[in-house]
Formats: C-alpha cells, sequence, structure tokens
C-alpha cells in the first residue's frame, strides 16, 4: 500500500490542500488519501503542516483552497460536528466532573442513541481499551495512560470510520507510550476504523503505521510503507528526518540501465538502480546508507579508513562514532556481543565497508557560493 488508494477505493481524500494565516504558508497543496482500515500517519518537525492537515479534516480549519472528499463528496466547507469523525487530542480533553462511564457515554448521548444500547456500547469500548473496571472513577483518579484510553474509547464509541488523533501520546513516559502504541495498533486492526495519526516521533510512526506521509514546509515530500521510506528515501531531508543516515560526498561516473557508479571517499561503487530521479555522469550527489548497514573490520581491512571518536552501548545495540581521514562523520550500529573487531574503543582505528545495494544515491544538497 505504498501508493495512495485510487478514487474507488479511499475513504478519505485531500487534494490540493493550501492554508495561509496572513502572509504565511502552513499547506502548500497537500495531496493524500485514507484507504478503509488504514492506519496512516503524518509525520515531520513542528511547523511543517501535519497538524493543520489534520485540523483542516476535522472541520476546525478552514483550508484557503482545495478540497477534502469523505467517500467521494466533498466536506471541505461542512461543520465539524457534521463530519462524523472520531477525534483524540494530547490534553484528553475528559470532563473533570464526570465519571469514565459518563465520559464515554457523552457522545451518544448527543446522538441520541437509546439508553440501553448507549449502556451496551459504553461497556463493550471500556472493555477494549481494559478500563472496564474503571467505569466509575473521575478522571483525576486515574493515570495520564488511563486517561488516554479513556479518551479514545471515548471516540471509538460510536464507531466513526474514521479516528484522528493529534500526537495522544506525547505527553506519557517513554514505556508507557510504547504500551500504547502496541494498543493502538491493535484498536485500529480490531474496530475497522481508519486512523489518521499526526507524531513528530519517528520511531512511534515506524513502529505503527500501515503508511507514512513525511510533511515539510507545508508539503508532503514522499508518502510510502515505513519499510519503503526508511529504505528507500527520496531526498536527504527524508533520510535524515527518519532515522539516522551516513552521507558521503560523491559525484556520477557512469550510468546504466542497472547501476549507477559513484565516486566518493569509499571508493567506486556501482550501486544498483533504485526508484529516484534519473542521474547525469558528473551530476554531484549524496550516497546514503543507513548505520545499521555499516560493518566494522580490523584497521587495514578493504574498507573505508576510520578513526572512532565515541562508543555508546544501549542495550543490546553498540553505537560508535566514527572519523573518516577527509573529515565525515560515520555513524555505526551494531548488535552487542555480535560479529566484528573486539575490543573497539575510542581512538582505535578501523575499516568500514558496506554493500553497494544497501546504498541510495540522492540528490546532493546545493553548493554554497
Amino acid at each position: 500500500m505504498s501508493q495512495n488508494p485510487s478514487t474507488s477505493q479511499a475513504l478519505l481524500s485531500v487534494r490540493g490542500l493550501h492554508k495561509k494565516f496572513g502572509g504565511a504558508v502552513a499547506l502548500d497543496g497537500v495531496d493524500f488519501s485514507l484507504a478503509p482500515g488504514e492506519f496512516l500517519t503524518l509525520l515531520g518537525p513542528s511547523g511543517s503542516g501535519k497538524t493543520t492537515t489534520l485540523m483542516s479534516i476535522a472541520g476546525f480549519v478552514d483550508p484557503t483552497a482545495g478540497e477534502i472528499l469523505f467517500r467521494g463528496a466533498s466536506i471541505t466547507r461542512r461543520p465539524p460536528e457534521a463530519r462524523g469523525f472520531g477525534m483524540v487530542f494530547q490534553g484528553y480533553a475528559l470532563f473533570p466532573h464526570m465519571t469514565v462511564e459518563q465520559n464515554v457515554h457523552f457522545p451518544l448521548s448527543i446522538r441520541g442513541v437509546p439508553k440501553d444500547q448507549a449502556s451496551r456500547r459504553v461497556r463493550q469500548a471500556l472493555d477494549r481499551v481494559q478500563l472496564g473496571a474503571y467505569a466509575r472513577r473521575l478522571p483525576r483518579q486515574l493515570s495520564g495512560g488511563q486517561q488516554q484510553r479513556v479518551a479514545l474509547a471515548r471516540a471509538l464509541v460510536y464507531e466513526p470510520e474514521v479516528l484522528l488523533l493529534d500526537e495522544p501520546l506525547s505527553a506519557l513516559d517513554k514505556k508507557l507510550r510504547s504500551d500504547l502504541q502496541w494498543e493502538l495498533r491493535q484498536l485500529n486492526k480490531e474496530s475497522g476504523a481508519s486512523f489518521l495519526y499526526v507524531t513528530h516521533d519517528q520511531e512511534e510512526a515506524l513502529s505503527m503505521s500501515d503508511r507514512i506521509a513525511i510533511f515539510n514546509h507545508g508539503r508532503i515530500v514522499q508518502i510510502g510503507t515505513p519499510s519503503e521510506l526508511y529504505q528507500r528515501p527520496a531526498n536527504l531531508f527524508v533520510a535524515g528526518f527518519l532515522g539516522r543516515s551516513n552521507v558521503l560526498d560523491g559525484r556520477v561516473r557512469q550510468v546504466s540501465d542497472d547501476a549507477v557508479v559513484v565516486e566518493s571517499e569509499a571508493g567506486t561503487i556501482p550501486v544498483p538502480r533504485h526508484q529516484g530521479l534519473p542521474r547525469q555522469v558528473g551530476d554531484r550527489v549524496s550516497l546514503v546508507v543507513r548505520p545499521h548497514q555499516l560493518r566494522l573490520a580490523p584497521d587495514g581491512a578493504p574498507g573505508l579508513a576510520a578513526t572512532i571518536e565515541a562508543v555508546s552501548y544501549v542495550g543490546n545495540l553498540m553505537n560508535y562514532l566514527l572519523r573518516t581521514v577527509q573529515g565525515t562523520p560515520l555513524y555505526v550500529e551494531c548488535v552487542a556481543g555480535g560479529s566484528g573487531p573486539a575490543g573497539l574503543a575510542q581512538g582505535a582505528r578501523v575499516s568500514v565497508a558496506f554493500d553497494a545495494a544497501s546504498a541510495n544515491v540522492l540528490e546532493a544538497l546545493p553548493e554554497h557560493s
């Protein structure tokens, strides 16, 4: 599901969305579609347009131009309450004077759902988020994670087809955030609802999403599955934002149907051609390799000579910061206790190698005049 769903498959479509706040451009032609049951994450740095996009879909922001379609019909000017979408905010937005049960019941009461049916759906929603035993408690008697579960139950209780989530886990500690990521993914599968999720946390996006749309300066710069974006980034921004990357300056020396031969300080490397921009002989390019794709060998072995500047131990991983002879920083990630030279420490000289097939040839940043 790397591409946008077709019009016939899409539940929700955003077409050419623009938004200006005064003279500032917040959205600059945003296009994407959301399929039934899909978990799509809008990922990007602060101010990149992801929350403005979500709020436009929710109906809280009026786009300057563009169209939002739900099941093929425009809802661009429809008020929020008429769109029928569930919404979960970072701050929970629970009613402090209502019990957990009353908070979850509220969306059903304003929709006029009969009492018996509403009570059954509230019990089901609370059981789904594992809070059935907390129905009589007030929000202040719950932990942050429990309050977020109540907010999720309240958003899902009236069985919306689309659930909009605006950084709902960002206020939680790392372990609880990790636990709730799994639960959200399971809720997405069990409920059948489409989830449109906003975050600036790359790990969160990678672990939860069917697809990710990466925003920068009000535009989507790449959309695809987590593995597609991580393994084949479209440009240096995506490569640097979605995980750490090693970047070697290079120049194209030969182009064929099967490979682009790049000369860099790592030598002359025939990189298999992946989907992306066509390259011409003489082009300046960036050779991009992920830290886990680099291999360390003893000094003098075939590869790129480098010196270890720092070593860090992170559970089952060893992270190394290296510096090449030309001063290029390299980040290497190895499984602790795995294969490779033993006893590596700060100041040690090593050789660094990688498989050409793991590299990406991307457009280089413009040279400074």
